[in-house]
């Protein structure tokens, strides 16, 4: 990641400031204040629809939103919704199965560029960009430590194969 001054950050940093960050590789991402309502509207229909299938789950999967995965002492990041199959803890530490990030104009080169690359890197299972105004969806399957693009999904379903098998029909997450 470039910046006009290239400081490095540690998760020390961040606990001394205000508002919403993010840390990539020791670089600071001010997150937005707070979700564009369509945003919003989107995550809650994709934690909805992932939730109740989880509940027939005898794994210890959970769909989860706007929380921090502490990755390391420089990186810290909240994806918009995440699947974990694993204990909960106190903190969120192993990489999600699924990941999907609601992207924006503001932070598309954020989702698309850095961290599409950290969560490849960090071995996320699958990492889905959800573009709200053009109702499509790119899905992305870690294989051989990169991701391999599923498709694009507006109106489709996608089986998800990670330790309880997951359907998310896409035409039901879209705004009217």
């Amino acid at each position: 990641m470039n910046t006009a001054l290239n400081i490095y950050y540690t998760l020390e940093d961040l606990q001394q400031w205000k508002g919403d960050w993010e840390l990539i590789d020791g670089h600071a991402v001010a997150m937005s204040p707070s979700p564009h309502p369509v945003h919003q509207y989107i995550s809650g229909k994709i934690f909805r629809l992932l939730d109740e299938q989880l509940d027939a789950c005898e794994e210890s999967c959970y769909v989860l939103f706007e929380v921090d995965w502490f990755i390391s002492n420089d990186t810290l990041v909240r994806p918009d919704v995440i699947v974990v199959c694993d204990e909960l803890q106190d903190k969120i530490t192993n990489a999600p199965e699924i990941i999907f990030e609601i992207v924006s104009e503001k932070n598309s080169r954020t989702d698309e560029v850095y961290k599409f690359d950290l969560y490849c890197r960090e071995g996320a299972k699958y990492y889905v960009l959800c573009y709200p105004f053009l109702k499509k969806a790119k899905i992305y399957k870690l294989k051989e430590d990169k991701y391999i693009k599923q498709g694009d999904f507006r109106d489709d379903v996608f089986s998800f194969d990670i330790k309880c098998r997951l359907d998310l029909d896409f035409s039901k997450i879209w705004f009217k």
